[in-house]
């Protein structure tokens, strides 16, 4: 773990008070998922990993093991099919869950009309539907017991369109305004929803978008940011290089914005 932590001891305290016994993590085999899981567990939440990889969050869930009171649950599913989705909801019933982060998704990149069609309605299927669906499975759940947390994991590019990014970018503003809609209409049945938008994060998701991404901040440090403003934002940008991203974008307008990110794209895209 890096020299990060959730500030106090009682940050861990404040998590588990407000949002029960279980947290289920999406995308928990690797990157910002995995980290978020390894954070939770160190709060004393009992774990639902969900992931494609079986072996990897079998991994992950012996590796957590010592560090929680309760023994991790391992879910294998595939969040671009609905009935995986539905089985997530199904198989938790009878668990105390009271958090939902949803962290499981990916990217593309390159002129959107030369891409791959299949793939980018892939990732409109798990960053988009699988996420709404999650997000009212179980929003339903918490607001019934009239507390709970939501975590969706929006993007510094959800604010702007970006060419050369230009689907996955559209599929992080959809996460975006989702949150800031549901954080007003759940708030009065004690539930608290979060939207992070961490900037470039090295994480697997780079290699797989097709992206070189020679710095950025750690999946640790989106996670530690993200869960120690649960609760008290509607919007997080996690860590100082996100902030400073924002910072620099946040005067300017969208036409600019998406032309200064266009040149960014350019430049981790440039070998794709």
């Amino acid at each position: 773990m890096t020299s990060a932590s959730l500030r106090p001891l009682t940050e861990a305290e404040r998590l588990r008070r407000a949002y029960g016994t279980y947290a289920v993590v999406t995308g928990a085999s690797d990157g910002i998922g995995r980290a978020v899981a390894m954070r939770l567990a160190e709060a004393g939440f009992g774990l639902v990993l969900v992931a494609r990889r079986r072996a990897v969050l079998e991994a992950l869930a012996a590796e957590l093991e010592p560090r929680t009171p309760i023994r991790p649950v391992v879910i294998t599913a595939d969040l671009s099919v609905p009935d995986d989705v539905d089985r997530i909801a199904r198989e938790t019933a009878d668990l105390d869950v009271g958090l939902l982060v949803a962290a499981a998704g990916f990217g593309t990149s390159g002129p959107f009309v030369d891409g791959d069609l299949a793939a980018e309605l892939n990732m409109i299927d798990v960053n988009c539907r699988a996420l709404a669906q999650l997000t009212h499975l179980f929003g339903r759940r918490f607001a019934a017991r009239r507390r709970g947390g939501i975590v969706l994991m929006s993007s510094l590019v959800a604010f702007q369109g970006v060419p050369r990014a230009a689907n996955y970018a559209a599929t992080k503003a959809f996460v975006q305004s989702l949150a800031e809609g549901l954080a007003p209409e759940l708030k009065p049945f004690g539930v608290d929803v979060l939207a992070s938008a961490p900037g470039p994060v090295m994480s697997g998701f780079g290699q797989r978008a097709h992206m070189t991404i020679r710095s950025g901040q750690t999946p640790d440090e989106v996670a530690v940011g993200t869960l120690n403003m649960l609760g008290r934002r509607t919007t997080v940008r996690p860590g100082f290089l996100a902030k400073a991203l924002e910072a620099s974008l946040m005067l300017l307008p969208r036409s600019a914005r998406a032309a200064m990110l266009a040149r960014v794209m350019a430049g981790m895209t440039q070998a794709a």
